[in-house]
């Protein structure tokens, strides 16, 4: 066995003890799902950065980079985007502090539309959770030599997601995120100038790649490569925008003071760490390109971790490939807590059985997190492309729930029948889209993308415009209707 592993699976081991040891902290609900509201900005700042640093920038990202180049950052600067708005909403989220997007949702819309946006929500995170697993298997596989198969590495890595989301939840998530964070971020920074020298620099990258690899966008990617792009910016710019795990680490901050400092630091480490993963990932392939077959599902993403073997001093790359390793772990655990979390709040108590003791209320939640990591482990074994998986899980949350909780917090003149289609609508398009790309003709649907159209225009076209029509013909909200999100300024 490779040295690589015995240091990560070190490492893994420590923060298992670690949550052990915090999870002794967690005594009610309110522990469970947002840390009792407690977190300073110290620690809300990695835990926002490995919130949204995952396999989908390591892995998702890498492999779009292998075949798009430096246009490959359009994927990044969607969320760079959705930061920024995201940093005038952070503080009235984190007054508003409830539990999820669903008590937005419901107070703003109604009931159905908190049961629609948590169907949505649970199918779009367990995907995102699959593919972290998936991730896990390549990072193992690549650590070892191959000596652990990608299927048993998927293993390892759902367990330890599982693991250690059921011990503590929120409380063990921002504290693992903590170290974790610091690591993605030094290993990104040490890396680059060593990945930059072993490629040879611009003059040999130049000389290796196509001239498309450098340009605003690669004319090689895709059918339509400017509607291409364009999908992965805004595919990323939802998501980020109406992600329910960062909403949940803004409920669970101590003030909306620390929400908003964690915001601008956040965003400068997300601009950071996912540029970085870009030109690690091109010089890397363009050292490698004769290594890596393209045309096969999954194979580019492969490239951040090759880099991590043989491109940069052992030590550095243990610490990318333990970079890599935390990703996988942060970001799942994160996106398995969500989902759980809305069960318990949006269906199990909303709807069910809404008074129960803490001690049962935390006890099911981490069934229900075994439950999710279970068939998100089930869907990662018949998963073929990362990028591909992580395209569509970011399209249809971003389309079902991003335009109407931003007009929820933003657009006083949204009815509740208007964000209620719009949901209703923006779900129904992208699994009818989905469908049709998979018994479309290949032809037909090239790159996965009904005659070549990706299939988040016409479902954010058909969720925002449901949205504001349905709100501009159906009678506008009352006065105290809103004043939980437009309070009078005295």
């Amino acid at each position: 066995m490779s040295t690589y592993l015995y240091i990560i699976l070190a490492y893994i081991i420590v923060l298992t003890g670690f949550n052990f040891y915090r999870a002794r902290r967690v005594k009610s609900q309110e522990d469970f799902m947002v840390a009792g509201r407690q977190l300073k900005t110290s620690v809300m700042v990695f835990t926002l950065i490995c919130t949204w640093i995952g396999s989908g920038t390591f892995i998702a990202g890498a492999e779009f980079a292998s075949k798009a180049g430096f246009s490959a950052l359009w994927l990044a600067a969607g969320a760079w985007v959705g930061i920024i708005v995201i940093y005038f909403l952070a503080g009235k989220v984190q007054t508003f502090g409830q539990y999820t997007i669903g008590d937005i949702l419901e107070v703003r819309y109604g009931p159905a539309a908190r049961l629609v946006g948590a169907i949505a929500l649970i199918i779009s995170f367990t995907a995102i959770v699959s593919y972290q697993f998936v991730a896990g298997g390549f990072i193992l596989n690549v650590a070892t030599d191959g000596a652990i198969p990608e299927s048993i590495g998927t293993i390892i890595a759902a367990t330890f997601v599982i693991l250690f989301t059921a011990l503590g939840g929120m409380i063990a998530i921002a504290y693992t995120d903590l170290p974790n964070g610091i690591i993605i971020v030094l290993a990104c920074l040490l890396s680059v100038p060593f990945v930059y020298l072993a490629a040879g620099g611009f003059p040999e990258a130049t000389q290796t790649l196509d001239a498309g690899y450098f340009a605003v966008v690669n004319e090689q990617f895709g059918t339509h490569p400017f509607l291409k792009v364009g999908g992965y910016f805004l595919a990323t710019m939802l998501l980020l925008m109406g992600v329910q795990s960062m909403y949940q680490k803004f409920y669970s901050a101590r003030t909306p003071k620390d929400a908003r400092k964690a915001v601008i630091l956040w965003t400068i480490g997300t601009v950071f760490v996912e540029t970085v993963v870009v030109v690690i990932a091109v010089f890397a392939y363009s050292k490698f390109k004769g290594q890596i077959d393209l045309t096969i599902p999954k194979e580019g993403g492969k490239v951040v971790l090759m880099a991590a073997r043989e491109l940069v001093p052992a030590p550095v790359g243990i610490l990318l490939l333990g970079a890599a390793c935390a990703v996988v772990i942060s970001t799942g655990m994160n996106y398995l807590l969500s989902p759980t979390t809305t069960i318990m709040r949006d269906i199990y108590q909303r709807f069910g059985k809404k008074e129960a003791s803490q001690s049962t209320m935390v006890a099911l939640q981490k069934v229900f997190v075994v439950f999710l990591g279970v068939m998100a482990f089930i869907l990662a074994m018949r998963l073929t492309s990362v990028l591909g998986m992580a395209y569509f899980a970011y399209t249809i949350y971003g389309v079902a729930i991003t335009p109407a909780l931003i007009a929820a917090l933003a657009w006083k003149r949204t009815t509740k029948a208007g964000g209620l289609a719009s949901i209703i609508s923006g779900t129904a398009a992208c699994i009818v889209l989905r469908i049709l790309a998979e018994v479309l003709p290949p032809d037909k649907a090239p790159e996965g993308d009904p005659w070549g159209i990706p299939i988040i225009y016409p479902a954010l076209f058909i969720s925002l415009g449901s949205l504001i029509i349905v709100s501009l013909l159906t009678e506008k909200p009352k006065p105290e209707e809103l004043e939980k999100f437009f309070p009078e300024k005295k």
